[in-house]
């Protein structure tokens, strides 16, 4: 079966071996970050419905569990803003009945916890990892450039509401990003918020992937460690990048369909597709060499090597 909804599994720097579950078309989501390396969002909304399927995902899913070794964990995330998708609490049932052993997390921009039904389907899973890039409103609206009508404020107010409601693990996630977020009057209005929500942990992120804008720069190694000084938040960690030793160990049946599922969700360099495909390089190179010949992928040279990404007007 081709694969159009779930995708990986990756080698997740937070979760270990992840299968993802993608529930919105790209690029569909209530905000247009800056740093988002799916791209520019297409279609700016906060109106949920059934993007995707339920019956489609849970076909997909059967098939790769029942042909594949488990994941560590399933995750919510993708193209766009999961949480849109009506039917997120649906899927999460299906997996909690039918893949008990398996995990479940949300990675959500955190526009929609002000939705009572929201919370309620996110109490499901045993994972959350909700983004709070800046607290000031005009940082908010630099860095997140959100749809007319998405106020941070509210968006503080739902992950502390779905706080107090949660019983699993809240992993608060920022991502700093030089001259836009970390002016340290933002920083402590949002070390503010955090002791208010009171999350297991925080995590501090930064660019790693091409983003949406190309004038934007990635934090480095001491500006991060300023970040978690000033935020004096005991659990805090500074996110290392993927560990070279987790390993997905899956073979692809169709090494050209896998390449572009993965590059279309998250531009990667050769180095991270060999370590999420578990392929032989000179596999790889020949699929890379035909795909641009064919002009399915396209390449961009950034900081951290040569990245590959699909050309997004492709179907996969």
């Amino acid at each position: 079966m081709k694969y159009k909804h779930i995708f990986g599994p990756v080698p997740s720097r937070r979760l270990g071996v992840s299968l993802g579950i993608d529930l919105v078309v790209h690029k569909i989501c209530s905000l247009d970050c800056v740093y988002c390396e799916c791209g520019k969002t297409t279609k700016l909304t906060d109106k949920r419905k059934e993007y995707v399927k339920a019956s489609k995902v849970f076909a997909e899913l059967d098939d790769y569990l029942k042909n594949n070794p488990a994941p560590d964990y399933i995750t919510f995330s993708g193209s766009g803003e999961p949480t849109l998708n009506s039917s997120l609490g649906k899927v999460i049932d299906y997996i909690k009945k039918n893949a008990p052993q398996i995990k479940v997390a949300v990675l959500t921009n955190s526009t929609l916890f002000h939705d009572p039904v929201v919370r309620s389907e996110l109490l499901k899973a045993d994972l959350v990892v909700p983004s709070l890039d800046a607290v000031a409103d005009e940082a908010f609206k630099r860095i997140n450039r959100p749809l007319k009508g998405v106020d941070v404020s509210r968006i503080i107010k739902g992950i502390k509401a779905f706080a107090k409601e949660y019983k699993g693990n809240i992993w608060l996630e920022v991502l700093i990003l030089p001259g836009i977020n970390d002016e340290v009057s933002d920083l402590m209005l949002l070390k503010e918020a955090i002791k208010e929500i009171r999350p297991q942990m925080v995590q501090l992120n930064t660019l790693d992937r091409p983003g949406t804008c190309i004038d934007i720069n990635p934090a480095s190694k001491e500006q991060l460690e300023q970040v978690k000084k000033i935020l004096d938040y005991p659990s805090t960690r500074i996110i290392a990048k993927v560990d070279k030793q987790i390993n997905a160990n899956v073979q692809p049946r169709d090494l050209a369909s896998a390449v572009i599922e993965t590059i279309h969700r998250r531009p990667c360099t050769k180095k991270d597709l060999l370590q999420i495909l578990n392929i032989p390089e000179v596999h790889l190179e020949n699929c890379i060499r035909q795909l641009k010949k064919e002009k399915k992928i396209i390449e961009k040279s950034r900081d951290r090597g040569l990245f590959y990404e699909t050309i997004k007007e492709s179907n996969i």
